[in-house]
């Protein structure tokens, strides 16, 4: 294979065609940045994170296909992933994942002691997860810790603590994440049920829909705790009311349970995100600065 079509398939392997990943690891991240820093956080801290989070996205696609390389094959979904297709070799995809790692933990050297010890969490929670969801039912309460390790690192970043806004808003994410990946699990539920892996659609059944509405209620009621104790105002909460119709709309799109309003609605809590970013960015830019 030429070079140019191996470096193709470490693209796909990594998932940078499928934004979507990024998407919902880097609103998180922003949200924990700017509420730390009481509007915007310094310049180098903001891209060490935002590369953070594609690389780290990245070598979590990576990883997460080494572990499913023997089940992607039997998912309609993933069977051309290039392990599942022999086009990527598995200990090829190790190499890439521990680049990957290496060249975050590079950036993260550029940040304090605090934020550096933090890091270890994020490489043991992204190596972690794709191997929870032969043993657990609940691999999306890992991926949303996995999602959520960004909070406090963005905290100790910018502040050098991590304070106990910064474990709210982790657990709040830990919330969201099960939601829209439950959302997402229920795509591949049938297939995933008859190769024996786990996952919060097949543990909640029929109550998926309903477990889900009480996720969102409670990531809801979590960020106006959060607000409440952060000083957010008024954009802040129009914000959390246009969010709370999104997770409204996802509902709807799931209603039949079917895979593409499934599958769409996964989507959409990328714009549940990012409502939320927005809400949290026009607060601080409508105050005055801080001194």
């Amino acid at each position: 294979m030429h070079l140019q079509d191996r470096l193709y398939q470490y693209y796909l392997l990594t998932r940078l065609h499928k934004p979507i990943g990024i998407l919902l690891l880097l609103w998180p991240t922003l949200w924990a940045l700017w509420i730390a820093a009481q509007g915007l956080p310094p310049t180098q801290i903001l891209l060490v994170f935002v590369a953070g989070v594609v690389l780290m996205r990245s070598a979590g696609c990576v990883i997460n296909d080494y572990a499913d390389r023997n089940f992607d094959q039997h998912v309609e979904r993933t069977q051309d992933r290039p392990i599942a297709a022999g086009r990527v070799s598995p200990p090829e995809a190790l190499v890439l994942f521990a680049l990957l790692c290496v060249i975050a933990f590079i950036l993260v050297l550029t940040l304090n002691r605090l934020t550096l010890y933090l890091s270890f969490g994020a490489l043991l929670l992204a190596a972690l997860y794709p191997f929870t969801k032969r043993y657990t039912y609940l691999p999306q309460l890992v991926l949303g810790a996995a999602f959520g390790w960004a909070i406090p690192m963005a905290f100790a970043a910018v502040q050098d603590q991590v304070p106990k806004i910064a474990w709210l808003l982790f657990v709040v994410n830990i919330l969201w994440a099960t939601a829209y990946d439950t959302f997402y699990a229920m795509v591949d539920r049938d297939d995933d049920v008859k190769i024996g892996v786990k996952s919060t659609a097949i543990l909640f059944g029929s109550a998926d829909r309903l477990v889900i509405g009480v996720l969102q209620i409670l990531v809801l009621v979590g960020l106006i705790l959060i607000g409440r104790m952060a000083g957010l105002g008024l954009y802040f909460y129009l914000g959390l009311l246009i969010a709370a119709g999104l997770a409204l709309y996802q509902q709807y799109l799931a209603r039949n349970r079917d895979k593409s309003g499934c599958f769409q609605a996964f989507l959409n809590n990328n714009w549940f995100g990012a409502t939320v970013f927005s809400g949290i960015f026009l607060h601080y830019l409508a105050s005055p600065f801080p001194l």
